[in-house]
């Protein structure tokens, strides 16, 4: 009876072994897809780059009561297509913070305070960005801005 369970434990580490190879080999086989597939993935994709527009804008804005002046301090981050057309962006920097801040500065106060006011400014200052980049480059390089801080006092 003891060589029957000396073979029976033989055989079924044998079996243990077969499948743990076989395991190994087949998440082998899934990394190496996984990396290939990957490394495709990441050649087809388009890079995207971020440029802060530093420093933060801040500039005034006329309150309801005409007496009363209001602040808005925005730090914006610029979307580029391409990390290769950055210099351009910090060229035309000066240009760019200065639209940003006409653009606040001509906003009425309940459009800076409401959250689809700021949404509408959003989309204000990033079409003013793409006309002036286009503009000056002839290039589409600003593909989207976030405003990553958003404080307003005042009005």
């Amino acid at each position: 009876m003891a060589v029957w369970q000396k073979r029976h434990q033989s055989n079924r580490k044998q079996q243990v072994l077969q499948a743990l190879l076989s395991l190994a080999l087949l998440i082998g086989f899934s990394l190496a897809l996984s990396v290939s597939a990957n490394a495709q993935d990441e050649s087809a994709a388009p890079s995207y780059a971020y440029v802060g527009l530093e420093p933060d804008i801040v500039t005034n804005y006329a309150g309801d009561n005409s007496k009363k002046l209001g602040y808005v301090r925005v730090t914006i981050e610029m979307m580029v297509s391409d990390p290769s057309l950055i210099p351009e962006i910090e060229h035309h920097m000066p240009l760019l913070r200065a639209t940003a801040i006409e653009v606040f500065g001509a906003q009425p106060e309940d459009k800076i305070r409401s959250l689809t006011g700021r949404e509408d400014i959003r989309r204000m200052v990033l079409q003013q960005f793409r006309d002036i980049m286009k503009r000056e480059t002839g290039e589409d390089t600003i593909q989207n801005i976030i405003f990553t801080k958003y404080l307003r006092q005042g009005g």
